[in-house]
């Protein structure tokens, strides 16, 4: 007779985890899952302990992105389950794959407004791809399954799943491994059949300026790479998507510049000069087209594993199902150079020129004119932004991880710096402040072979800063940037534009960041003037501990205008 087995639902929920590659979840402690966190305590994924769920949950979006395998984060009832909310939302508009469990109250104690109590489904409905309360503990694993699926699933994006705390502590007799395949396989990748791609060739073959518009996620296979080798040889221009920078290799002669904020006039113009718009893993959206008023009307290919095109707006001639990489192992079946026959023949050529006078360094006279302030002013000038973004993409020579804040404070970096990997940076798209410090701390973790560098303004970083001690607990070893201009800069901007004279509601009282990051034990340099910052940078990219340089500008420094640096 064969002995029974027994295994807690909770257990089930972390050995179903294990089975699907999961290698890390990002947690924050709540007495509503114990049982769960008693499973990772034997188990092979290493459970990274944040400080805060709205750190934990960037973090897991981290994973998502420069992984593919859904970013996995676990947070209690009530409280907890609030502040991961920006990380779902941000995973939403982002189309990031990730799984937040979420701890619930017992179901005996539901409808009486216990502790901690709310409605899971009422308050994550309208932003994630699906809800799931795992009522049945027989289901436990099976629910896991379906949640990491969803989530990768044709547009990826959050699943939440709630644990009410009495189903996760009872036991399931001969529980069943839950496996990719067993479960069907992994989240497909989409295809194009023969006729389709013989319907995309004859459009690029007709063409005179076709474009590639990259964006999303899913680029983190190389398959960029691919892509942009056919489009040097197909005479096709790439244009990158906001905060899709890592999509192909800036190296290429195809990479022709990104669109969206801070975007070179240029570069516009020539996305709207373009007669065929391609849009792989990313659509028209409102940031990309200048709040829908750049080529709605071009010729248009969709390339989305959403049947829905969700975020595409305007023409839409062809619209195929896939993600990126399948589609560029469909693409590159083509011969690129007879598709050629209508092309304008100075049309790439002319848009990467574009890209790299955009891209080259030239010092901002207005910060250099700007008087030295003393050691204790909080409006320090004489640091030139453009040179201090240039030598920091010197020094990383295209092959370090990049994590954004948002911010103004991010455009000198977007501009400067150079990603020639896959799978190198990660920013949220939806303007979510605070995810620089947790996205760079989960990189480490991930990327321990890269430099992980983490670029934010004053107001960005102290969203999230204290995840540095969860850098420490887990021997992560990110390099922080911080922008410190004691204002809301990206806010200012809007009010100097619509009500010039009259700030308000956008000047901080900041602290000495370095000393804040020496404190922990880490290495901490301020940075008050250009020539300070190349060896503060070696140091702090040489440093076996994590290091935060401090860089003090005047609240006068803003971007230039698009106009200005095209």
């Amino acid at each position: 007779m064969t002995e029974q087995q027994t295994l807690s639902a909770g257990h089930h929920i972390v050995k179903t985890l294990e089975n699907f590659g999961v290698k890390r979840v990002y947690a924050v402690p709540g007495e509503s899952y114990l049982d769960v966190l008693d499973g990772l305590h034997d188990s092979t994924i290493e459970t990274v302990v944040c400080r805060q769920e709205g750190g934990a949950g960037f973090m897991a979006l981290a994973e998502g992105r420069l992984t593919g395998v859904p970013g996995v984060a676990m947070v209690t009832r009530g409280p907890g389950a609030a502040n991961a909310m920006i990380a779902i939302h941000t995973a939403w508009q982002d189309a990031t794959p990730l799984v937040l469990f979420v701890g619930l109250i017992p179901v005996a104690d539901r409808e009486r407004e216990a502790f901690q109590e709310f409605s899971l489904a009422g308050w994550f409905g309208t932003t994630a791809k699906r809800v799931i309360t795992i009522d049945d503990p027989e289901r436990a694993g099976e629910l896991t399954a379906e949640a990491l699926r969803i989530a990768a699933a044709g547009r990826p994006g959050p699943v939440v799943v709630g644990l009410p705390e009495d189903i996760l502590v009872k036991q399931v007799t001969n529980p069943r491994a839950i496996t990719p395949a067993r479960f069907g396989g992994r989240a497909g990748g989409g295809s194009v059949s023969s006729e389709q791609l013989g319907e995309l060739a004859q459009l690029l073959g007709e063409a005179t300026r076709p474009a590639f518009i990259v964006g999303g996620d899913g680029w983190h296979t190389g398959c960029g790479e691919q892509l942009a080798s056919f489009a040097e040889l197909a005479g096709i221009p790439v244009f990158q998507d906001w905060r899709a920078y890592d999509a192909v290799p800036h190296q290429s002669p195809a990479y022709a510049g990104w669109l969206g904020y801070g975007r070179a006039d240029a570069v516009a113009n020539n996305y709207a000069a373009a007669d065929l718009h391609i849009f792989i893993g990313c659509g028209r959206t409102d940031v990309l087209s200048d709040g829908y008023t750049l080529g709605l009307d071009t010729k248009t290919v969709t390339v989305t594993g959403d049947s829905a095109a969700l975020g595409h707006s305007g023409r839409a001639d062809l619209q195929l199902r896939a993600k990126p990489a399948a589609f560029v192992a469909a693409l590159t079946q083509l011969d690129a150079a007879e598709l050629t026959g209508n092309r304008d023949s100075e049309w790439l050529k002319s848009c990467r020129a574009d890209q790299e006078r955009f891209a080259a360094h030239r010092s901002d006279a207005s910060v250099n004119a700007a008087a030295p302030a003393t050691p204790s002013s909080n409006e320090a000038s004489g640091v030139d932004l453009g040179d201090v973004f240039a030598e920091l993409d010197r020094q990383l020579a295209g092959e370090a991880t990049l994590t954004f804040g948002a911010g103004n404070a991010t455009i000198w970096a977007h501009r400067f710096i150079k990603h020639n990997r896959a799978a190198s940076l990660v920013g949220a798209r939806n303007g979510a402040m605070g995810l620089a410090v947790p996205a760079a701390v989960a990189a480490s973790l991930i990327t321990p072979d890269r430099h992980c560098v983490a670029v934010c303004g004053d107001g960005d970083y102290l969203m999230n800063g204290q995840e540095i001690a969860t850098a420490f607990a887990h021997g992560a070893k990110p390099v922080i940037i911080v922008i410190d201009n004691g204002i809301y800069g990206t806010i200012v901007q809007h009010q100097e534009k619509h009500y010039p004279g009259r700030p308000s509601g956008t000047r901080m009282t900041n602290p000495d960041f370095a000393e804040i990051m020496r404190a922990h034990g880490g290495h901490g340099e301020s940075v008050n003037q250009t020539a300070e910052f190349a060896g503060a940078l070696e140091r702090c990219l040489a440093a076996a501990v994590p290091a935060l340089i401090h860089i003090k500008i005047s609240p006068e420094v803003m971007p230039p205008a698009s106009g200005e640096i095209a």
